[in-house]
This record gives structure tokens, sequence and C-alpha cells, in this order.
């Protein structure tokens, strides 16, 4: 912050001792200031979205590499199979379809499920 005064001349002792005032307050609370330009934003930006690029293409490669598992519940693979709870139950018993019980729920990979059907593909 800057200090102004009028300067008053009929009072010329009170004005020096206000301006040095004024620089001693200067000294203990200097700011630094920066002029931003247009150019100096522009860069800012560029950096802002490469550094969203590289964000992003790390948490693509991430993805890519840990697919993730989609579960699905009976009456899920029932519909997805055209089968009957009971036909389902026989399928788990004798060990066709894997699946994991949580709770008393019973949950399928999805891709098990796709990849019997591929198995099971006829005139191939």
């Amino acid at each position: 912050m800057g200090c102004a005064r009028f300067h008053n001349p009929t009072q010329p002792k009170i004005d020096k001792y206000f301006t040095s005032i004024c620089t001693e307050s200067q000294k203990h609370s200097q700011m630094q200031i920066s002029i931003v330009t247009q150019e100096d934003l522009q860069e800012f930006k560029e950096a802002i979205i490469a550094s969203l690029e590289l964000m992003k293409d790390e948490l693509l490669e991430n993805s890519s590499r840990t697919p993730e598992v989609e579960l699905l519940k009976s009456h899920q693979v029932q519909r997805m199979l055209g089968i009957s709870p009971g036909t389902l139950q026989n399928m788990r018993v004798n060990g066709t379809i894997p699946f994991s019980k949580v709770g008393g729920v019973i949950f399928y990979d999805k891709q098990d499920i796709l990849n019997i059907i591929d198995d099971n593909k006829q005139n191939v």
C-alpha cells in the first residue's frame, strides 16, 4: 500500500513528518507486485492443459490394465441365458457356472457367463 497525502504549504513540518512515517510503514509492509501479461496467462493455460492430459492418460492406462469385474445376480443371468431358477441352480451344482456367495446373495462374473456362451456355440 502506498501513502498519499496532499501537500499543504502552510504546514511543511507536518508534511515532512507524515512522509517519514509513510516511508517507514511502507518498509514494513511492502507487497511484491507482479504484472501478468496475456502471454503469461497463455503459458499457464497450456501448462494446466498439458498436466491434465498427462493425468487423463495415466487414468486411461491404469483402467485398461485392471479391467473392472461386472457382477451379475441370479435373475440377471437367468434372463441372459433364458433359463429358469432351477436350471441355474443345477448349473451351479454341477460346476458349469462359477459363482460367489456373499451374505446369501449369489454373484456371477459377467465375463464367465459370456465365456460359457462362447464355449457352447453351435455350428462353428
